[in-house]
């Protein structure tokens, strides 16, 4: 199944100048679907396991606000600050996902899917983490 969305909004360059330029950093993240958040799309319900929202005034692959994982918060939030620790890379879609964690929380590549699968596993996704040593 691919749910995703071919419409190019950012070059590929474009694409990777975005990762390149908030991979390690810290930033705010508006959450607009906390843990335990029902999404339908496609006809899929999803209920969300981890926080997920939005870096306000940055544009993604899909012409809306970048998309960000939360990882290591068990509650669901409504802001968040954190560092980017990683990028979700989707083969057939037109955006990447970010992936934030607290300050002190590693999570490796794998980790991190675990944690998203419940999203990622409609998509042909690969994730890098900073961790990794990639």
């Amino acid at each position: 199944m691919n749910y995703g969305n071919t419409e190019v909004f950012l070059t590929p360059q474009q694409r990777e100048a975005l990762i390149e330029q908030y991979l390690g950093r810290t930033v705010r993240v508006i959450i607009d679907r906390p843990i335990g958040f029902h999404h339908v799309t496609n006809g899929v319900h999803l209920d969300y396991t981890v926080n997920y929202g939005f870096l306000p005034g940055v544009t993604g692959g899909d012409g809306e606000e970048q998309d960000v994982y939360i990882l290591g918060v068990s509650q669901p939030l409504e802001t968040f600050t954190g560092r980017i620790i990683g990028v979700v890379r989707r083969s057939d879609d037109n955006e990447d996902k970010f992936v934030a964690a607290p300050e002190e929380m590693e999570f490796t590549a794998a980790q991190i899917m675990d944690e998203i699968y419940f999203v990622e596993k409609y998509f042909e996704s690969r994730v890098f983490s900073i961790f990794d040593g990639e």
